[in-house]
């Protein structure tokens, strides 16, 4: 039952990615000043439109117009994010950090921006600042839960995420089920399989529709040897998610379990296609081999028999 552990899954989920419309600061004249908020703005409707490239070239008229424009940066560092210019986006937060030490937006991206590098010890210290400068902002106590996560302190990360549910807002039922979420796979690998199942039943009565949880759920199950459970989990994960191919894997190994071998091998045949289909190689070379695995081990099965 233990295959079940490897496939466990979530969708990270980073909050700091919304963008402040800050206010200009004022300009030597009347007419740079209008220059600078013309385009500002229309920086932020281009932003809001997902045109991040056009969004840039007017917060760069904004810079060239003003200089230390600290908002102009810490917008452009978010366009930047959004194209997975990480290296950009650190020396625009850290530009409008030196300009406005107060600055929690772009102490929030560029920890993001850190943590999208795979640099999860700076985005930990960033995300530190943030909490220094803002301690009631719940988005600093999740993201640095998330990075303690993946560093593998996960007792460190469920504390963050308790911090975070003090502080987020309680309107924000989506917002819960993410950190629901991701404090049950924190639980999960310290193998308090209770407390795992408890955040993801929670998350799933904050968000239906979360196909994470019901994954997740999937897998306690199936570390429980309760491959019913399992197969129902999944199922509505591919009910969510359709294309899920990881879903179609461990139905399938659970109906195998369950003794229902040509409704695992067709799962299997679904997640190949679909992880071949993505361009995952990995996952679909994995797919296969487990899949001549099964088949011949119900071959051999028949021929005792």
């Amino acid at each position: 039952m233990t295959n079940f552990g490897r496939f466990l899954f979530s969708l990270l989920v980073v909050f700091p990615l919304t963008f402040a419309i800050q206010f200009l600061p004022a300009s030597p004249t009347l007419l740079t000043q209008k220059i600078a908020s013309d385009s500002f703005h229309l920086g932020v409707i281009q932003m809001q439109q997902g045109n991040y490239e056009e969004a840039i070239e007017h917060f760069d008229q904004v810079i060239e117009q003003q200089g230390k424009t600290t908002s102009a940066y810490s917008n452009r560092c978010l366009a930047y994010l959004y194209l997975q210019d990480y290296h950009q986006a650190i020396a625009d937060c850290t530009a409008a950090i030196n300009y406005s030490p107060n600055n929690l937006e772009a102490y929030l991206n560029r920890g993001l921006a850190h943590y999208r590098q795979g640099n999860y010890i700076s985005a930990i210290d960033d995300d530190n600042l943030a909490i220094a400068h803002k301690p009631h902002d719940f988005r600093a106590y999740y993201n640095r839960g998330v990075a303690h996560n993946t560093l593998g302190d996960h007792t460190s990360a469920i504390n963050d995420f308790n911090l975070a549910l003090t502080q987020i807002p309680q309107v924000a039922n989506v917002l819960f089920a993410d950190i629901y979420n991701d404090r049950g796979l924190a639980h999960f690998h310290l193998h308090n399989l209770p407390a795992a199942m408890h955040d993801f039943n929670l998350a799933i009565r904050f968000n239906a529709k979360d196909y994470r949880a019901y994954f997740n759920l999937g897998c306690v199950c199936g570390r429980n040897g309760d491959n019913t459970g399992a197969v129902n989990h999944f199922s509505e994960v591919i009910r969510l998610d359709p294309s899920n191919g990881q879903a179609y894997l461990n139905r399938g190994i659970a109906q195998y379990y369950l003794g229902y071998h040509q409704r695992a091998i067709a799962d299997l045949n679904k997640a190949s296609e679909y992880f071949e289909h993505k361009n995952q190689k990995v996952a679909y070379e994995t797919t296969i081999d487990l899949l001549q695995r099964l088949q011949y081990e119900i071959q051999l099965a028949v021929e005792v028999a």
